[in-house]
Order: structure tokens, then sequence, then C-alpha cells
């Protein structure tokens, strides 16, 4: 789901990050019973891996930023989702969405990206809904391959257990331990989404 500090600037900075010097090798899955409703809410971004050249330069810039993810038409049943996220970009607070589609079985969404305006594909491999959750995004194979793991975290302040949890899926989707980083906390931007 842009710019530094993003989301998913998470879900944001996946359409941001440019292109990757080595792609990572690895199939997505999603989380087995994906239970959509359950997933929605507020999410924290505190994690990310990504070897591209953008984000090497700039992880040491970026922080945690905040999503809101709920459901793109309430009551509607639909399977689409808004994502709404906040993020500090030179010392200012801006906020992107994304409408997140359906895009194959419960758990898998495509996107459009900000910054490139292709389509994107991001996964919820695993997620228990009240801790944390990992995602995995892809950009189109006719392009410039784009791959990004996300650490979500429904606290600003993720367990140890969980942040090892990311570092060996990432690991396991072929980032290496310099392509990882744990977003810090910062004081502006993190405040409660309406």
């Amino acid at each position: 789901m842009a710019a530094p500090c993003t989301l998913w600037l998470a879900l944001a900075l996946l359409g941001a990050l440019g292109v990757l010097q080595t792609p990572a090798q690895a199939q997505a899955s999603v989380q087995p019973n994906f239970q959509q409703d359950k997933f929605l809410g507020r999410w924290f971004t505190a994690g990310l891996a990504s070897n591209t050249s953008w984000f090497r330069e700039k992880k040491a810039a970026l922080s945690m930023c905040s999503a809101v993810v709920a459901p793109a038409l309430p009551g509607k049943g639909t399977a689409s989702l808004n994502l709404t996220t906040t993020f500090c970009r030179k010392d200012r607070c801006e906020t992107r969405s994304l409408l997140l589609r359906p895009a194959g079985p419960p758990g898998c969404y495509s996107y459009t990206s900000f910054h490139w305006g292709n389509s994107q594909d991001v996964w919820v491999e695993e997620t228990d809904y009240g801790e944390y959750a990992l995602l995995y995004a892809v950009g189109p194979p006719e392009t410039t391959a784009f791959h990004m793991a996300t650490l979500y975290s429904r606290t600003q302040t993720p367990r140890a257990a969980v942040k090892e949890k990311f570092t060996t899926f990432a690991r396991a989707k072929g980032f290496a331990e310099e392509d990882i980083v744990f977003l810090p906390k910062t004081d502006k931007c993190l405040e409660e989404q309406q």
C-alpha cells in the first residue's frame, strides 16, 4: 500500500519504491481461512524489507506510520478495502488512501501504485488479527520487478517474538539482513485517524 516515512507507508511505501537490484525469488501465499472483518482497523507499519536501491538509501530516514483498513463500501458486503495511511514527510503529516481490490483468494488484493501508476499485488500471508500481520507485495512481472515485505502491528511497540517472526519471514522471501528495517516510532503523525 509512496513516500519516505510511508506505510503501508507501508502500503503507500509499497508503491513508492523503485527498481529492485536483485529480485526476491519467493512465492506468495495467503493466510488460511483469512477473515477480512478481523483484519479491519488500525495498524502501525513496524517493519519493512526491500532490496531496492531507493530503500537502501532512505531506510535510515523512514519512521513508523499508521494505517486504517476499512470496507470500501461499508454495509454493502464488498470485498474491496480502503487503506488510509498517515506518515511523516519533511516534518509534515501526509495522508493517502489506496483502494485494495480482491485479486484472488481472500487475503489477496491488488492496488494502483501512487508512484508508478501500475497495478501491484499484496497478500496477507500471516496474521493473528490482534497483534501482527505479515504482508508481501509484488509489482507486475512485465515491468521492473518490485518486492516488499511489511510487518503490521496493532501497537507501536511490537514484541521481540513478532519482530523475529518478521525477520524470518523476510529472509524466507529472499531479503538479506541489510534489506530489513524496523521503523522507529515518532511523535508525529501517529495519532488516531478518523
